[in-house]
């Protein structure tokens, strides 16, 4: 192989392996996104299903465990802030890679992709402007 056909294959190489890493990432987001469905579920078959008092049976890996509702239901509601904080920072880290990804492509950079909601507290003062 000469120069330059080594070249375009480590271009398109490197290519492939950032395209690769969104892919990931982008797979990542999907499974724990769907973690945080069952969460959900769990914790609304909790809160409509079953009494305060009594003790639910909980599956970790191929052993059923009892516990009470509320020990439970702290549980559940832990793993979701941790599912929450893990899908932003994925999110966060995407932009970055797609940004790469379509520099490395000579594509220009996604226009309105790194905006960011309002906060509550941004949005208390905007209804607060707009109410005078």
């Amino acid at each position: 192989m000469d120069g330059e056909s080594k070249r375009v294959l480590e271009y398109l190489t490197e290519v492939e392996v950032a395209a690769e890493d969104v892919l990931t990432t982008k797979q990542q987001i999907v499974d724990l996104d769907t973690k945080r469905n069952k969460n959900r579920e769990a914790l609304n078959a909790l809160k409509n299903e079953v009494s305060d008092s009594e003790k639910v049976k909980v599956c970790f890996g191929s052993v059923f465990i009892k516990f009470p509702k509320l020990k439970m239901t702290e549980m559940i509601q832990k793993d979701q802030k941790q599912l929450d904080m893990e899908i932003n920072d994925l999110r966060k880290g995407l932009k970055a890679k797609v940004n790469r990804l379509n520099e490395m492509q000579g594509k220009p950079e996604l226009r309105g992709y790194n905006l960011s909601p309002l906060s509550s507290d941004e949005i208390k003062a905007i209804n607060g402007l707009l109410k005078k």
